[in-house]
This record gives structure tokens, C-alpha cells and sequence, in this order.
């Protein structure tokens, strides 16, 4: 199957690309001894008035957030800040990603139709500054969902004019007319990740995510609209060479990314990829001067950074307000 065509949407179909990634699961999953966490990897427990305060929120208006699913290690420092990433579209993904501890099934096309309209309510009840929405892929529906993720971000944009919104979007399986609704609905920062390095990419992601098609879904929401800010995300940690990350990075550039992230990756689960190396926060360092030199807007790089992140959602704020100043 090309990395473009539409996937066979039939059940027992489904179960074998889920039955696919799952024995891949288990073999790779036996490769290597577990590595001990190194020191660098620990953080403190979340405090603070306003995580506080948008916990309780969260759980009297029963919304879930990525930042508690993934157990992010940075969710006291995005909540005290007034940011936030949420999931839509339900929490079965139709891919298989062997990194991802997401639930992956058939959702059999099932969805709420008011969802737009309930979590744009929510957030705008939150006192955010900052929003991050991201969804589970939907290759069971005709659009694989391109329609309700545009609709929710014009109605957050609606009822919180003055939020920034940041979405981390699937691929669409390339499908350009898709990426343009998705980019016509004006999220200020659009976001789809890279992941690792082109080598790696048919051990870590699910087959119908390819490195090149990722590159491919970045140049054209530029080529759609050079003024939407792009952004993509890389996990560390899984046996990429430095060549290989340089190689990435030039990759990103020549398609106009303006923002990446370094991140170590961790293990979720004992089915999953085991943790090939700890990047040192020292080497992190260096990526992110690395990168700097090549032109990237911004850059976030370090062990416990992830693609939604508080520091560079900070930075993008104030270039996105400045943006907003000088077009009234």
C-alpha cells in the first residue's frame, strides 16, 4: 500500500494492520535490555493556584487534555502558565504508532457532532492564553475528520477571539484539499510532527505515516499560506545518528518549517519501542544552537520538552500578538 492511497476502511482490515503492528510490537519490543532513567529525567509534582483550578475544571466538565493522558512531565508549568492541549475526535486511533500509548482501534466512524461546540464553550470558560488541540487520527471517516477539526477551531476562534490556537494535526494521508481546510480555518500555528529520523521511521510510526509525506503535508500548508506558522516536533532516544537528526533538520527547513522541538523519548509501555539512549541535557543543548543556525524561528530542545510546550508557546505568543498588532 502507497503512503498516499486511502486505507481499506473494512473491518476485519483494520484488524489486520492493527494485528501487523502489534506482533512488530513484540519483537521489537525484545531487543534490548531496559535502560535506567538517568537524574535529569526527574520532576516535581504539579502545584500551583491555577493548575489547580483547571483540574477541577476539567473534571467537572469531563474533558480530557493530552497533558493528563500522556502523563506530559510538563503539565504543572503549562498549566500554572495558562496553556493547554486537548484531544479530539474521541481517543481511538486508527494507526499503530509503536512510540504512542494512545488507544488504537476501528472507531467505526463514530462521532460528536456537537464536540466543536462543547470543548470551544469549555476553553473559553478557562481563562487560557494559549490552547493546543490535537486529535486521534480518523481514517475511518470519509474525511478522516479534516470538516470537525476545522469547525472546531473557527468556533474557539468565535467564542475566545483573543486565544491563540495551536493544532497538531495528522497527515490526511497527503490528501492536499484536506491540509487546505484544515489551514483555512486559521489555527495560528499548525503543527504536524516529523517524529524521527527518515531511517527510523517504518520501525516507529504506523506504515501509513512515511517521513516523506510528513514534509509533504508542512510545504503545502506554507505553499497554501506563507503566513501560517509551521512546526514539527522530534523524539531522541531511539537510535538516530547525528547525521541523520543534521539531515532531518535541513529537510525541515527546505520545506519552511519555522518551529521544531527535541524531546528524549520515553517508553509507555512495555509493548512499546524500548529506549535506545538518554540524551544528555548538554546534547540537547547543542541541537538547539544546532538548529538555531539554520534559521528555525524558534526552538525548543531538552529531555522533558515535548511538542505542546510552555517555553515556546511563550515565545510564540509574543510573536504572534506583535503579528496581530501590526495587521489592525
Amino acid at each position: 500500500m502507497s503512503e498516499n492511497s486511502p486505507i481499506d476502511t473494512n473491518e476485519n482490515t483494520d484488524n489486520s494492520l492493527l494485528a501487523e503492528n502489534h506482533h512488530l510490537d513484540s519483537k521489537l519490543s525484545t531487543k534490548s535490555a531496559i535502560l535506567p532513567k538517568p537524574s535529569w529525567l526527574k520532576v516535581r509534582a504539579p502545584t500551583g493556584e491555577n493548575y489547580s483550578r483547571i483540574k477541577d475544571m476539567l473534571g467537572e466538565l469531563k474533558l480530557a487534555t493530552v497533558c493528563q493522558s500522556a502523563r506530559c512531565p510538563n503539565i504543572g508549568e503549562c498549566w500554572a502558565g495558562g496553556t493547554a492541549t486537548f484531544m479530539i475526535m474521541g481517543d481511538v486511533c486508527t494507526r499503530g504508532c509503536r512510540f504512542c500509548n494512545v488507544k488504537t482501534g476501528n472507531p467505526k466512524g463514530v462521532l460528536d457532532q456537537f464536540e466543536p461546540e462543547k470543548i470551544a464553550y469549555s476553553i473559553s470558560q478557562m481563562n487560557l492564553e494559549y490552547v493546543v488541540i490535537t486529535t486521534v487520527d480518523r481514517d475511518d471517516l470519509p474525511d478522516q475528520g479534516a470538516e470537525h477539526f476545522s469547525r472546531t477551531i473557527k468556533t474557539i476562534k468565535k467564542l475566545a477571539p483573543k486565544l491563540i490556537v495551536e493544532i497538531l494535526a495528522g497527515d490526511f494521508r497527503g490528501d492536499r484539499d484536506l491540509i487546505r481546510q484544515l489551514a483555512d480555518a486559521k489555527p495560528d500555528v499548525y503543527a504536524h510532527n516529523i517524529e524521527t529520523v527518515e531511517r527510523l521511521t517504518p520501525k516507529v510510526r504506523d506504515r501509513r505515516a512515511g517521513y516523506r509525506q510528513t514534509l509533504k503535508v508542512l510545504e503545502l500548508v506554507k505553499e497554501h499560506d506563507p503566513y501560517r506558522y509551521t512546526k514539527s516536533s522530534l523524539m531522541l532516544g531511539l537510535g538516530e545518528t547525528e547525521e541523520e537528526v543534521y539531515q532531518t533538520l535541513q529537510d525541515l527547513r527546505s520545506v519552511g518549517c519555522d518551529v521544531v522541538t527535541f524531546g528524549q523519548y520515553l517508553q509507555p509501555t512495555k509493548r512499546h519501542l524500548k529506549v535506545e539512549e538518554y540524551i544528555t541535557p548538554e546534547k540537547f543543548k547543542d541541537w538547539q544552537k544546532i538548529a538555531e543556525g539554520m534559521g528555525f524561528l524558534y526552538v525548543a530542545s531538552g529531555p522533558l520538552v515535548r511538542s505542546s510546550y510552555r517555553a515556546g508557546e511563550f515565545f510564540m505568543k509574543g510573536i504572534i500578538e506583535k503579528q496581530r498588532g501590526q495587521n489592525t
